[in-house]
């Protein structure tokens, strides 16, 4: 398959490897973190990990957008659909993740609860045509690569004067949250895998600043494990030589400058928040979207009363610590024994991006042993 087997030449592959084993310097360690949880994913799953070596370490980030939403977030969607009787349209990766009292929108489903899966805003648009009496809200979530396309329902459905339509408004800014973890103390880190699919609507242009700022190396990644694999080469030249640049391995997708329509919409039909809560990093600065006050009438915010509430994380569950990077799967004591992909204690064992749900498909047996032997 043209842009995918050639990505996995195992020969290549070989090939690459080889030279970051030339080019690594023994005298010291290398800490690069993936941002996207594709990126996680894709490292196990190929196991790319293996072809490295040791003093090259892969350090896990924010970049998947179901773990990093806060549960008081969740706990809202769910009210909307309880206490307010809305039909509400999700995503699927968001139906198993636990809100307080480890409910989730699969129980509130079972309850009573109208909660329905849908694969695109498009969906979601078409359960509001199709339901006149009823008052359908839309989940939005994301980074910058889903953004787009809730902004264009918003759009449309001004344009079809849908008044039984609003959008529950998630979505989160990927440089901001970065900042935060360069910001961070405890996180040592030697570059960024840069990630794929956002970088293709906001350009490698926008990293420019941060990589300026705090001296860290990026390389914008394609998701395949050649691509992983060059980006990692690309990471430590710029290492060894000094260097502190933004570089595109994934050029044949990622231009400068980025998706300049799909900024557009963004920039049409949403605001930055001044802060926004996440799972894991806490309160960050302008890291997340708002829908502009114009187009209110879209607004699930706006259109129902959403109580304050206090939402609590379980207490053993090192989600919050994975996400930052500080800690892995195998130090959380939940791992493989109380949490797992069919019981899930956090969303990081929920989502196809989490890193809990990458060790336990890819790596399971290797990090129970890891964790009873530290035992």
């Amino acid at each position: 398959m043209k842009y995918v087997s050639e990505f996995r030449d195992p020969a290549l592959a070989q090939s690459l490897a080889t030279a970051i084993a030339r080019e690594v310097d023994p005298a010291r360690s290398y800490a690069f973190m993936e941002f996207c949880g594709g990126h996680t994913h894709a490292i196990f799953r190929y196991g790319v990990q293996d072809l490295v070596p040791s003093n090259v370490r892969f350090v896990h980030g924010p970049g998947c957008p179901v773990c990093v939403l806060p549960m008081r977030r969740l706990d809202d969607a769910l009210e909307l659909a309880e206490r307010h009787g809305v039909i509400l349209a999700t995503y699927g990766d968001m139906m198993r993740v636990p809100g307080s009292g480890r409910r989730s929108m699969l129980t509130a489903r079972g309850a009573g609860a109208d909660i329905r899966m849908v694969y695109s805003p498009l969906d979601a648009l078409a359960l509001a045509r199709d339901n006149p009496g009823r008052q359908v809200v839309f989940m939005g979530i994301g980074f910058e690569t889903t953004t787009p396309a809730t902004g264009m329902a918003i759009l449309t459905a001004r344009a079809q004067s849908l008044t039984n339509f609003s959008v529950f408004c998630n979505h989160v800014l990927t440089p901001p949250a970065m900042e935060h973890v360069l910001a961070a103390p405890g996180i040592a880190l030697d570059g960024f895998l840069g990630p794929s699919h956002v970088s293709t609507v906001i350009g490698a242009g926008a990293y420019r600043p941060l990589v300026a700022q705090y001296g860290r190396p990026m390389v914008i990644a394609g998701f395949e494990p050649l691509d992983v694999l060059q980006s990692v080469l690309m990471l430590v030249r710029q290492v060894n030589e000094g260097r502190r640049e933004v570089e595109n391995q994934y050029s044949r997708v990622v231009t400068e400058a980025g998706n300049t329509r799909a900024k557009e919409v963004i920039e049409e039909v949403f605001a930055l928040r001044e802060t926004f809560e996440w799972r894991g990093l806490g309160s960050v600065p302008r890291s997340a979207r708002a829908i502009r006050p114009e187009l209110a009438d879209f607004d699930a915010e706006a259109r129902f009363a959403i109580s304050e509430k206090q939402s609590r994380e379980v207490k053993s569950c090192e989600c919050p610590a994975i996400l930052r990077g500080v800690k892995q799967p195998k130090d959380c004591k939940l791992f493989g024994k109380a949490c797992t992909p069919e019981t899930p204690m956090g969303a990081c064992m929920v989502s196809s991006e989490g890193s809990c749900a990458a060790y336990y498909t890819y790596r399971r047996a290797e990090t129970m042993a890891e964790m009873e032997a530290a035992e």
